[in-house]
């Protein structure tokens, strides 16, 4: 089989591979029907991420059909792959959150990912996906991060939300947040993505400077807000636009030190919550929500392309995602 392989920074490959014929014991062969690119594989292109090693067969956010029948799933049904697994035997996993597990793997990151014709599983990283495309079904993974992390928030009816950062992730924070019946504002210094949430979801209580966000009735705050820009600075700007008593949530993740006021920060009894990955309940949520029409996958897809079509359109890709929410591949 073909493999999307990212050699070295700035080089990215199609290789060759022996296709899986037999799954370890617990796991399940899956053909892959359907790949999204996301941030992590743009950082892994261009040599950021933390915590790979060269070279990786990317692709993590997954769609396929079940190769052989298991006690749960049938012959070709279309599933969901949940892309980190999980120890089951560590602190984290017995607690109920294997999303952090302290040995956590995930697929396309610390071992190779789903750019491919075929991989192995684990059986209980399989989510049945009836009713969705395999398209659909490749965005469930980038959207329930923005679940998961609007979950561990603890909105309440009538508080303001501010999400910073407007990419994919931020977009799918911002839209689940939505779903709660809040106010939802948006921070980002480009105009371009901002005019992009406008045109295609709908929000429209759009900011592009953090300095001038607390005026006329946001002078008080934001109740919770959302960090998805990946970058320290920006997470430190976040701090003065707290509310009392309100909830800062980081879903990105920075390889830096992130410092604030204390004083200001007790003031006002504010929270710092963590958020890494999602759970099952948070895949099921997001599923539900492409059932139901309350995500619009059709205004989410920005390119559909080949496998062939990357090695020459990857560079384009990591370097300029202004316009870009999500490219799906098909392997």
């Amino acid at each position: 089989m073909t493999t999307g392989t990212c050699v070295e920074p700035g080089t990215f490959e199609l290789r060759e591979a022996p296709l899986p014929q037999v799954a370890p014991e617990g796991w399940t062969l899956v053909d892959i029907c359907a790949v999204g690119l996301c941030g992590t594989d743009y950082h892994i292109f261009q040599g950021k991420h933390p915590y790979l090693e060269y070279p990786r067969v990317i692709g993590h956010e997954l769609s396929g059909r079940v190769v052989e029948s298991t006690a749960e799933l049938k012959s070709g049904t279309l599933v969901v792959i949940n892309p980190y697994v999980s120890c089951g035997t560590c602190r984290a996993c017995l607690r109920g959150k294997p999303n952090c597990c302290t040995r956590i793997q995930v697929l396309g990151v610390h071992c190779d990912g789903g750019l491919c014709a075929r991989i192995a599983v684990p059986h209980n990283n399989l989510y049945a996906a009836e009713g969705l495309s395999e398209v659909q079904a490749a965005m469930v993974e980038f959207l329930a991060i923005g679940a998961h992390a609007v979950a561990r928030s603890g909105i309440a009816q009538g508080d303001r939300v501010l999400v910073t950062g407007a990419g994919p992730i931020g977009i799918g924070t911002a839209l689940f947040a939505r779903l709660q019946g809040v106010e939802v504002h948006l921070l980002d210094l480009s105009r371009k993505r901002l005019q992009l949430a406008s045109d295609k979801f709908g929000f429209k209580h759009l900011h592009e400077d953090s300095a001038a966000v607390l005026a006329g009735d946001l002078a008080d705050g934001f109740d919770v807000i959302f960090d998805a820009t990946g970058s320290a600075r920006a997470i430190e700007a976040g701090f003065p636009l707290l509310a009392h008593g309100s909830s800062y949530v980081l879903v990105s993740i920075v390889k830096d030190r992130i410092s604030f006021e204390d004083a200001e920060f007790h003031k006002r009894e504010a929270r710092i919550i963590g958020s890494r990955n999602a759970l099952k309940s948070d895949f099921e949520r997001v599923m539900d929500a492409i059932r139901t029409g309350a995500i619009d996958t059709d205004a989410l897809l920005s390119a559909e392309l080949s496998l062939a079509d990357l090695p020459t359109r990857f560079s384009a890709l990591a370097e300029d995602r202004e316009a870009l929410i999500k490219a799906i591949v098909r392997p």
